[in-house]
């Protein structure tokens, strides 16, 4: 079983950064891909990074063009989504969640937080 809680959201003006931090309980959280998904309202969840258990693969959603990056402590049990030159398109509710399987398909994982709510202003 594994227990997720993010945070780190807020409200930031265009062109500005926040880091999400999603910490994991659970004995098995080194051994599960690691992923961060959004929602924004009216529209359906979106892949935005993922980083896989051994923390030497990254994969990013086509939108992110360099703006996001994903990384994980297994010490602390976190996984990070530094966003960067964020755009009021960004805005949305962030997910962390966690799977064996992993990749850009939410149904691969296991384990969801409660989301985190990001708004960013023009």
């Amino acid at each position: 079983q594994v227990q997720l809680v993010e945070s780190g959201g807020g409200l930031v003006q265009a062109g500005g950064s926040l880091r999400l931090s999603c910490v994991a309980s659970g004995r098995t959280f080194s051994t599960y891909t690691m992923g961060w998904f959004r929602q924004a309202p009216g529209k359906e969840r979106e892949f935005v990074a993922a980083v896989t258990w051994s923390a030497e693969n990254t994969y990013y959603g086509d939108f992110v063009k360099g703006r996001f990056t994903i990384s994980r402590y297994g010490a602390k049990n976190t996984t990070y989504l530094q966003m960067n030159s964020l755009k009021p398109e960004d805005t949305a509710v962030y997910y962390c969640a966690a799977g064996w399987r992993g990749g850009v398909n939410g149904a691969s994982y296991d384990y969801w937080g409660q989301g985190t709510q990001v708004t960013v202003s023009s």
